[in-house]
């Protein structure tokens, strides 16, 4: 990419300003390596991998990128066999931990909330932090980069010798300047440090008192640094500690690097894709700030962008614009004052198309569009060299000749007053050649200009359109508003107006210009004011369309408070229906406890049957008159026409049995179990079997319709507990003295809760895990009392 064109559209700013949202240097790096990309293709992967850090943002506001470091020359000099520093060591054990937590963030967000993130999935897919490595760092090293004792067992004893050493010298030395005899010898009654040795400061003359090694002396000689001749001993014990301390600290370190060694290709390729990672997020966090968008992409020379903002103008003063080079147009002529905002337009088309190039998103509004080219020239400003005594027209044409040899179909050319500094007359020629020849070559132009003849050139050339920048004659200031379609007029006549100039003055200016021109300035001002009718009626119905949103958005927040108390009634009732489930099968258990005492005694008399039966009756009829709404199933409207020997399930009880006789059109005798009881019709649901019952009054016959086996497999465990509960219920009503619940092995969860809830039940005689031939520990054999 032309790095003339880089400078002067101030890419290079663009650039600092993103580095201030990187988390590391590995991601400021990587930003000052940033170009923009001619690749179609290259280019969409760079917008979707920023535009999917920006849903991580959304998603989470900020990632975890906090103590990873750029290691990578510290890897690269382990690898050479180097002995790395403890500090670098430890940096190395927090970028690792920095990579495993990168890693597990984003995949934990995609599985969380099931995203699409390819981009970012494929990069921490790459990641393969070594664990062991850190673990092994950690252990040898703090936080603040000092060796730790339990680095290694010689270690510690030593460093056990240090403190040993340390103590006895400090003791012998504090007698020695607590001592009342000796106090007057001594300058200062302090403990000092010289040339690593403890010392004590002596006067001169009490040089021979003390005996030992002179250390040093005061500037002025009277004071002298003595170590006594008692600590000389302990303070060479102590030295030679010291020294075995830094040789069992070198020889650590050394391990830690052989052992780092080993990790640094796959650790070298972690870092770059760190670097990449902290660059797409922060990318996607400037986006942010600018309150950018991610705008589609052609390589076709189409450039749609809608209220563009120049990135670096503060969002509080910046204009909008608008900017449309379609399929039909690839050149734009823009006129208009000086300080109109001309060049700013001229900057922001090319800055924010080197942006999108670059992978970023944009400050536009959804749906704009920008166009992927091979190179952006510009021409813009004055760029006059005192030194090579160029003048500006010469400056311009030395830059226009450059770009002329190296233009093509994949071009943008921006050009900022083309053709000014010369005679007006021969420079718009010149302008309208140089554009001729640009054009021809099919290159996309956007030109500035204060030649009305360029004008006439734009109306009389396929696919070049005019543009204007508007001037408030009212206020006698510009808007900075970019008006398509629209050549600017000269304003001078209405300021000199508006300024006071006499009007007599005015009108025989006006006869000094050609009636072709004033007809150009007529029909201008026609489209100006044309155009403003248009814009006035777009935001009339802008208003309406808003209008018309909020009142759409307000039914839709009352449809959602409907549909949550919709909810929250419903909640209520099935708490409340729980409720009554629950009291229904505690007073259903108390009855099979009295059938099972009965049963023990050794008989059952007809009068406790009829009772057991009554009171079961009145707990399935109490549960039936609950209101248990229901969302998840359908609601069973009552039935008719059930027959003696049909097999039904009671709803409300969740009991299969057959009819015993009909007693009306909507209530039967249902034979449950040991159970006959009185059923309505609604209550029940008839179950598909070829074959029918006959009526059978035998007690002993209701195991026909249990099986002595159930299976949990593949069940929920909230599911299958609840199931086992209703299971055991029903089997003791078949009359089985032994049933086998087939679990399966898997975790041993399953059975874990199965085994919990057969202990607490009040009927379990005993329980045990299936023998060889029963399915092993995958199936528990229960026997009731």
């Amino acid at each position: 990419m032309n790095e003339h064109a880089l400078r002067i559209l101030d890419y290079e700013k663009i650039k600092q300003q993103l580095m201030h949202y990187t988390a590391s240097s590995l991601g400021k790096k990587r930003i000052a390596d940033l170009r923009p990309a001619d690749s179609l293709n290259e280019v969409k992967r760079m917008q979707e991998e920023t535009d999917e850090g920006a849903t991580v943002l959304r998603l989470r506001g900020s990632v975890p990128f906090g103590g990873i470091t750029d290691v990578r020359q510290a890897l690269k000099r382990c690898k050479i066999g180097g002995i790395l520093q403890a500090k670098e060591l430890i940096d190395i054990a927090d970028t690792i931990r920095g990579a495993r937590l990168m890693k597990n963030f984003i995949a934990d967000l995609v599985e969380e909330r099931e995203l699409e993130l390819p981009i970012l999935m494929e990069l921490v897919n790459s990641i393969d932090p070594p664990g062991s490595l850190e673990r092994k760092i950690r252990s040898a090293i703090d936080d603040q980069g000092s060796v730790m004792d339990s680095a290694s067992p010689a270690l510690r004893h030593i460093r056990g010798q240090i403190r040993t050493f340390d103590s006895r010298v400090k003791q012998k030395l504090e007698s020695i300047v607590r001592s009342s005899g000796t106090a007057k010898m001594l300058s200062e009654q302090i403990i000092t440090i010289r040339n690593d040795r403890q010392v004590i400061p002596v006067k001169q003359e009490y040089r021979g008192s003390f005996g030992g090694i002179v250390h040093d002396q005061s500037a002025s000689g009277a004071t002298l640094f003595i170590e006594p001749q008692a600590i000389v001993d302990l303070n060479n014990q102590l030295s030679e500690a010291r020294a075995k301390e830094r040789h069992e600290i070198e020889r650590i370190l050394r391990a830690l690097s052989e052992e780092t060694a080993e990790f640094a290709e796959p650790m070298l390729e972690n870092v770059e894709v760190l670097a990449q990672l902290d660059f797409i997020f922060a990318k996607a966090a400037y986006g942010h700030q600018m309150k950018a968008t991610r705008p589609k992409l052609n390589d076709r020379g189409m450039i749609r962008l809608k209220k563009a903002r120049h990135p670096l103008i503060s969002q509080n003063h910046v204009v909008p614009i608008d900017v449309v080079f379609d399929e039909h147009t690839h050149a734009l002529i823009v006129t208009g004052p000086n300080t109109g905002g001309k060049t700013v337009s001229l900057k922001t088309i090319g800055l924010l198309t080197l942006m999108a190039q670059s992978g970023l998103q944009i400050p536009v509004e959804e749906e704009s569009e920008a166009s992927i080219f091979r190179e952006v020239f510009a021409d813009i400003g004055d760029e006059q060299s005192i030194e090579q005594s160029l003048s500006t027209f010469s400056s311009h044409m030395t830059n226009i000749v450059k770009i002329l040899k190296q233009v093509d179909f994949n071009s943008l050319v921006l050009f900022d007053e083309l053709g000014a500094g010369t005679d007006p007359q021969e420079g718009a020629a010149l302008s309208m050649s140089i554009l001729d020849a640009v054009y021809g070559k099919g290159a996309t132009i956007v030109c500035t200009t204060h030649y009305s003849e360029l004008k006439a050139y734009a109306y009389e050339r396929p696919g070049v359109m005019n543009a204007s920048v508007e001037f408030d004659v009212e206020t006698l200031s510009p808007t900075y508003r970019l008006l398509l379609g629209v050549p600017g007029r000269s304003n001078a006549f209405e300021i000199s107006r508006k300024l006071g100039l006499p009007a007599d003055i005015i009108d025989g200016a006006r006869l000094q210009i050609s009636r072709e021109t004033n007809q150009v300035d007529k029909m201008i001002a026609s489209l100006e004011k044309n155009r403003k009718a248009a814009e006035m009626e777009e935001e009339k119905a802008r208003r309406l369309k808003l209008e018309v949103e909020a009142k759409e958005a307000d039914l839709s927040r009352r449809l959602n408070e409907l549909e949550q108390s919709k909810e929250d009634i419903l909640k209520k009732a099935r708490e409340k229906a729980e409720h009554a489930l629950k009291d229904a099968r505690r007073e259903a258990e108390e009855i099979i406890n009295e059938l099972h005492q009965f049963k023990n005694n050794g008989s059952v008399k007809e009068h406790q049957l009829i009772d057991a039966k009554t009171k079961l009756a009145h707990a399935l009829d109490s549960l039936e008159q609950q209101d248990i709404p229901n969302t998840s199933e359908p609601v069973h409207k009552s039935v008719s026409g059930f027959q003696p020997g049909d097999t039904v399930k009671i709803i409300s009880f969740g009991q299969k049995g057959y009819i015993v006789d009909k007693i009306s059109d909507q209530e039967y005798l249902v034979q449950a179990g040991i159970l006959k009881m009185n059923v309505k019709a609604s209550d029940l649901k008839k179950v598909k079997e070829e074959k029918k019952i006959k009526p059978v009054v035998n007690v002993r016959t209701s195991g026909q319709t249990v099986r002595p086996e159930l299976d949990l497999r593949g069940e929920r465990y909230e599911d299958a507990m609840l199931k086992v509960e209703k299971y055991l219920d029903e089997a003791m009503l078949a009359g089985y003295a032994r049933v086998s619940i087939i679990h399966g092995k898997g975790t041993g969860a399953l059975r874990k809760g199965v085994t919990q809830l057969i202990d607490r039940h009040p009927r379990v005689k005993t329980a045990r895990l299936g023998a060889q031939g029963e399915g092993g520990s995958g199936v528990t054999v229960v026997e009731f009392k």
